[in-house]
């Protein structure tokens, strides 16, 4: 075994083998063990391992997999792969594998050993230290397939440049993977003889001379379906390709254009994997997050990734909550998602647009710096790009993602304006209730201001009217409704009936309470200084 200070949760290294390679036969302590650590088991030594590992049975298969399977459970083991000689062999292995407590994948037949290793180790590698079941980073190439998966309908998988597959998408449906993908996975590399059909049809040519997306028809009589693909390029170099396939369902309409992005943020990782990606990809972040909150300048960041500070900025912001339910287009409750995928879907959107832009998370929140803005970029350009994006959430994640569009300010150095801007127009719209998906601050600067003024009323007791404080006080103690009484009445414009009816009680009803709170409080309201506090300071949350 190979230690590492890193462990990844066995449902989340599940999305990284993906169905093509494993399927679960026995799942004992459920998918949120721990895997800490990858074990190879010879024939030839004795069956041990450590605890948290994943346990890779090579010598043996079928029932010869029995001892290691017992060894594995009595020593901690997380989860056993073994290969199956036929089906009637996953009973008897599960019952065992339930006896010692060890989650049991069985291998795919066709499948190599080298190929589970090493992606089981490179998950491990890219988990965060010490922080168990967090799965692979922000960036991980397999999220970002299954990101393009989502954005396209379709079924992906990303490739070096001799062709080697480095990723690719989850599938819930085997038959939807025609026989070229299977192949490549399984063989971890395109077969010869469909690469050079790929090759007669120019497919490769156009790939290493051009950005451009590229379809391929379908060829039942070959057994591939229809596909799209795109070259990941640095410069003039190509670094790999993205294919996409159809399966069950036609590519989404803006393919292409995700495509693009995906393709953009690909280059990202493979470059900064070529440049120690540990020190680049950290460097970035620390400069990244110090030039949006104000503590660092400029200049670091603009030599570090060749930027023109003199030019054009802004900050896209975008949070989404999970305390209410949301469903999918088609029904179905909104998966469970993870940072790192709403993180990719906005990466692959952007890069689509703007091709220095640069992406971030300051939890909770989503950041977007877009760089050197080109002429003609307004406010209204941002605002449709920001909706793209959270159209897209909507669409593919069944997430309610809200977006905010940051000032444009001339250069670089003002960036941290432009967050401002941004994080005050999201907090506008979590407080205020703003059902608009996407905002700039003229779209809603009365909310934004309204806003502020209740969060400074909030943090400063002594400038309250204490006769509103102890009104709510008051319907706190006798769970009385008059100061949500006075504040529909004063919001409704002091129209009796409109008031009531939005109140659901009688107008004489509404005018016993409004006089019972003047009585109670000595308020006036007939003074318009006191009416216009009121209706500021009874918008505060009854805590405060």
């Amino acid at each position: 075994m190979s230690p590492t200070a890193s462990s990844i949760g066995l449902r989340q290294l599940l999305m990284v083998l993906g169905d093509s390679l494993v399927e679960v036969q026995a799942a004992p302590a459920g998918l949120d063990v721990d895997i800490r650590g990858v074990s190879l088991l010879d024939p030839e030594d004795p069956p041990t391992a450590q605890p948290g590992d994943l346990v890779l049975v090579i010598g043996a298969r079928g029932r010869a997999a029995f001892p290691a399977l017992r060894a594995a459970g009595r020593d901690g083991a997380a989860a056993v792969v073994v290969k199956l000689d036929g089906p009637g062999q996953a009973a008897a292995l599960s019952e065992t594998a339930a006896e010692a407590g060890v989650a049991l994948l069985s291998l795919r037949s066709e499948a190599r050993w080298e190929q589970v290793n090493a992606l089981a180790r490179a998950a491990l590698d890219d988990a965060p230290p010490g922080e168990p079941g967090m799965g692979a980073e922000e960036g991980d190439l397999f999220s970002l397939a299954q990101t393009t998966a989502i954005l396209t309908s379709g079924i992906v998988s990303i490739e070096d440049a001799a062709n080697r597959v480095l990723a690719y998408s989850r599938t819930t449906d085997s038959d939807e993977a025609d026989d070229l993908r299977r192949r490549s996975i399984l063989g971890w590399q395109g077969p010869e003889g469909y690469l050079a059909k790929l090759r007669e049809w120019g497919v490769f040519q156009h790939l290493h001379s051009s950005d451009e997306v590229i379809g391929i028809d379908s060829h039942p009589e070959l057994g591939i379906r229809r596909r799209l693909a795109v070259a990941i390029r640095s410069g003039d170099r190509q670094l790999g390709t993205i294919w996409v396939q159809e399966g069950s369902i036609p590519l989404s309409e803006r393919s292409r254009q995700a495509l693009l992005g995906a393709a953009r943020v690909a280059a990202l990782h493979l470059v900064r994997r070529r440049r120690e990606p540990s020190d680049e990809v950290t460097l970035t972040r620390t400069l990244l997050a110090g030039l949006l909150d104000g503590s660092t300048g400029p200049q670091p960041l603009a030599t570090h990734l060749g930027f023109d500070a003199t030019r054009p900025a802004a900050v896209l912001g975008f949070s989404y909550g999970t305390t209410e339910a949301y469903e999918t287009p088609g029904g179905a409750a909104a998966p469970e998602l993870t940072h790192s995928e709403v993180t990719n879907l906005v990466s692959v959107h952007i890069a689509a647009r703007h091709r220095s832009a640069l992406v971030t998370q300051v939890d909770p929140r989503i950041y977007v710096l877009l760089p050197q803005m080109p002429r003609g970029i307004d406010t209204d350009t941002l605002r449709g790009w920001t909706q793209e994006i959270t159209d897209a959430a909507r669409r593919h994640l069944g997430l309610p993602l809200r977006g905010s569009v940051g000032c444009l300010v001339s250069r670089l150095g003002d960036v941290p304006e432009s967050r401002r801007e941004a994080d005050r127009i999201l907090d506008a719209m979590v407080s205020a209730g703003v059902t608009v998906a996407v905002a700039a601050l003229p779209d809603i600067q009365a909310e934004v201001l309204v806003s502020e003024i209740l969060t400074l009323l909030a943090a400063r007791p002594e400038i309250r009217d204490p006769r509103l404080t102890a009104l709510v006080s008051h319907d706190s103690r006798h769970r009385g409704r008059l100061a949500e009484t006075l504040l529909t009445y004063l919001n409704s414009f002091g129209d009796i009936r409109a008031a009531a009816a939005q109140l659901h009680v009688h107008p004489n009803t509404l005018r016993y309470r409004l006089r019972r709170a003047e009585q109670l409080t000595g308020l006036d309201l007939s003074r318009p200084d006191q009416r216009l506090l009121a209706m500021l300071q009874l918008r505060l949350p009854p805590t405060g």
